[in-house]
């Protein structure tokens, strides 16, 4: 338990730092006043929590502080993350397998986001779980998502269908749905090409490809994933709404977020449309993909020795 808040507060660094730097260690033993109060606000606002969960953190921070003077960082820091275990609440992620054999996971998003990193990370971590994988290149538009992901496959050592550049994406799903049945893998997630979702003929290729799996297994895909690059910000929180208006999401991977200051994003996008989270980037390496948990988020974010529980 220790391990993992430990690499969540490595990968949130950058976020905690952008917070609470700029006021000198405000979450510790020194005193609030209203200028650091003030400063605390603004480095919420810049993290892009949002603009209601910022003001909800200050009105509870600045209520205590009115009645009590002496209140220090590492007061308010334990009311902000009370406030965030409240906003966050049903938003952990968690992969209960069904009655598919192979249980698709689909994954996709737009150019950049991370899908094809994503796709080979999840296919390592869920073989360290003891399921049988198959990863799916149906990126079949960029050479280097094919090269990328062929390449990852062999490091992993992770079974892999794939085709040559600009085949048909649906077909190379069916292809992997019919690989795994026939090699008795029992999970397959597939890498799609990275699309704007207000790109029509993008969005109609992505039907395409569920309609296909859905001839193998009306139920599949049984998991649609949005992979999200959380160093975004806000700018995520569009794309969120927009694809899940299109093909009802059903959760969240958010990257990069080791390398941005705006850790915060991953709250307004789970305000508004209550998808849940399953995985966080945390950094480059095939481990540092990790299951969100809220209160090592929380405990990462505001600089907590430990857990923190309601």
């Amino acid at each position: 338990m220790f391990g993992l808040l430990k690499k969540f507060k490595s990968g949130f660094a950058r976020t905690t730092q952008s917070l609470f730097g700029a006021v000198g260690g405000i979450f510790g033993a020194k005193k609030l006043d209203a200028a650091t109060l003030d400063t605390l606000e603004e480095a919420l606002y810049g993290a892009d929590f949002g603009v209601e969960t910022t003001e909800e953190i200050m009105d509870e921070i600045q209520a205590a502080f009115k009645n009590d003077k002496e209140l220090r960082g590492l007061d308010a820091a334990e009311i902000g993350a009370q406030v965030l275990l409240r906003v966050l609440d049903g938003a952990e992620g968690k992969f209960e397998s069904r009655e598919a054999d192979p249980e698709v996971i689909l994954l996709l998003g737009v150019n950049g986001s991370g899908k094809t990193t994503t796709t080979a990370k999840l296919g390592h971590l869920y073989e360290g779980d003891g399921r049988s994988v198959l990863l799916a290149a149906c990126d079949t538009f960029r050479a280097a998502a094919n090269e990328q992901i062929k390449s990852w496959s062999e490091r992993l050592n992770i079974d892999l269908i794939a085709s040559k550049l600009g085949a048909d994406a649906a077909a190379v799903a069916f292809d992997a749905y019919q690989a795994a049945e026939s090699r008795q893998h029992d999970l397959i997630i597939i890498d799609t090409a990275g699309r704007l979702h207000n790109k029509p003929h993008l969005m109609g290729e992505l039907e395409k490809i569920v309609r296909v799996l859905k001839k193998k297994d009306e139920s599949a895909p049984h998991h649609r994933w949005l992979v999200v690059d959380g160093s975004l910000g806000s700018n995520s929180i569009e794309q969120a709404r927009s694809f899940h208006k299109a093909i009802n999401l059903t959760g969240l991977v958010i990257t990069k977020l080791d390398g941005t200051s705006r850790g915060g994003a991953l709250v307004g996008i789970y305000r508004e449309l209550k998808i849940p989270i399953y995985f966080v980037g945390l950094g480059e390496q095939p481990d540092d993909l990790q299951p969100f948990t809220i209160e090592n988020y929380v405990s990462a974010l505001f600089g907590l020795r430990q857990e923190v529980t309601e």
